[in-house]
């Protein structure tokens, strides 16, 4: 399954970016179980320039061997974590940035997340105003991740082409509900730094903007914040739309005589195209049971023409600032903090969960992708593998990006996260220089042994 190449965000340099290790060198990521093919396998990962290289070829037709070894051993080693839906965090908001302090605001955010495993990003505006994003959009610009922090892999506009009924948390006076390509271009401008759009696909226009966007623009489109009944919802894939937005959060309840937008996890009128959803498993917007219903709908995986998808959930944090801030008791869900939300007003941190001021509405979430992880393993009894893919794999597919990115096979990004079994972050690695590690762990000692001999 891949994207169609279009205008949409690209990697500067028209490619994958530069690597950031040294041409030469090779090390060896050692006695890990290593993520590959939806199982957790014993295997040896070798890297040279940023890239995942097969062993053998390297050893007996350059008579090269690493320089490096990384003692991965009782430790897993999988594709770093892309979270594709992520508002802000570590105190910064992304729909509330100002001119010329865009670069500065996702980098701070970039850099936090290489704590939690995640080595791409696609920055979340929320809906607001065409100004607004005239002068942000062409400052998030998509750029390649290293020391500094994750990669931006373009950014994830959720709105303002949604329903008024389900605006959730976002600013009902910037909601527009005429669309058309025309007005994507007059709210949005350039599209060269966009890599998902989030709609509604009852609006007046949806249809024939969704084939434009996904067609014509190499735009991942995404259906929430919606009305939509199923039979809308199918015609929206069968246009090209391909993710469902925090499934089961603002949309239709799932009804026997017509399950909305939820039916499509079974629907058999949308093609060979595999339909993905988002959700968000910070114990807040949806409980277990539903997690494991949403899990189950594919629990061995099903044919999409001749691609086999295992499941189709793709793990999202839709975290806001107050992700990551250390001060307070935001992380301990202890005491109650307050944010700002972009322009939709301020909101409550409280018990772990993120509401609109005085109200019950969420409004994103203070989880981080790794803990995402670990409850969505607990909640769905799912294996390791399964809940580390849709982390990684599967938000690669959606972006269109599996060939270098989501996989650790032979040419793809040496981009990785390093965990324990109880799936907590040892070391975060991009292009396979390390970036992170776990202060007085294993990965630490050797992320240090590393620097020593190569800096």
């Amino acid at each position: 399954f891949s994207k169609p190449k279009g205008t949409g965000a690209q990697l500067e340099g028209g490619g994958e970016g530069e690597t950031m290790a040294e041409d030469g060198l090779i090390t060896c990521y050692k006695g890990g179980l290593v993520l590959k093919g939806g199982s957790l396998v014993q295997k040896d990962i070798w890297v040279r320039a940023g890239r995942v290289v097969e062993p053998q070829e390297l050893f007996f037709r350059d008579r090269r061997a690493p320089s490096f070894y990384f003692d991965c051993s009782n430790h897993i080693v999988a594709p770093g974590f892309i979270d594709v839906q992520i508002n802000g965090g570590f105190g910064v908001d992304f729909s509330k940035l100002r001119p010329g302090g865009v670069a500065e605001g996702v980098a701070s955010v970039a850099r936090g997340l290489l704590e939690h495993g995640v080595t791409a990003f696609c920055p979340t505006i929320i809906t607001s105003g065409a100004d607004y994003y005239a002068s942000i959009l062409p400052e998030m610009r998509v750029s390649e991740g290293g020391s500094h922090g994750a990669a931006v892999l373009g950014v994830h506009v959720e709105g303002p082409f949604i329903s008024r009924e389900k605006k959730g948390a976002h600013p009902e006076q910037f909601i527009q509900s005429l669309l058309s390509p025309g007005a994507v271009v007059r709210t949005y401008g350039c599209l060269d730094n966009v890599r998902v759009v989030t709609l509604a696909p009852e609006l007046e226009g949806a249809q024939h903007t969704i084939r434009w966007l996904s067609r014509k623009k190499g735009v991942v489109v995404s259906l929430g914040h919606s009305m939509a009944d199923l039979t809308t919802a199918e015609h929206a894939v069968n246009s090209g739309a391909s993710l469902i937005t925090h499934l089961f959060n603002a949309m239709l309840p799932f009804h026997h005589r017509d399950p909305g937008i939820v039916g499509l996890l079974t629907s058999q009128s949308v093609g060979d195209a595999p339909v993905y959803y988002s959700l968000i498993v910070d114990g807040n917007h949806t409980h277990e049971t539903v997690q494991r219903i949403a899990h189950k709908a594919h629990p061995e995986g099903l044919e999409f023409g001749s691609l086999p998808v295992k499941t189709c959930v793709v793990l999202v944090t839709d975290a806001m600032a107050g992700m990551g801030v250390r001060s307070g008791d935001v992380r301990g869900g202890q005491e109650e903090s307050r944010f700002s939300l972009g322009e939709g007003g301020r909101v409550e941190v409280s018990g772990g969960a993120v509401r609109l001021a005085g109200t019950s509405t969420l409004a994103g979430s203070v989880a981080t992708m790794d803990e995402c992880v670990r409850h969505f393993r607990r909640a769905t009894a799912c294996t390791e593998a399964v809940a580390l893919e849709a982390a990684s794999l599967h938000p690669a597919r959606v972006l269109g990006l599996e060939d270098s990115r989501g996989q650790l096979e032979k040419g793809a990004r040496a981009d990785i996260v390093v965990l324990d079994r109880d799936l907590n972050v040892q070391g975060t690695f991009i292009a396979g220089h390390p970036v992170w590690s776990l202060p007085g762990s294993r990965m630490h000692r050797e992320q240090q042994r590393f620097s020593n001999l190569h800096t």
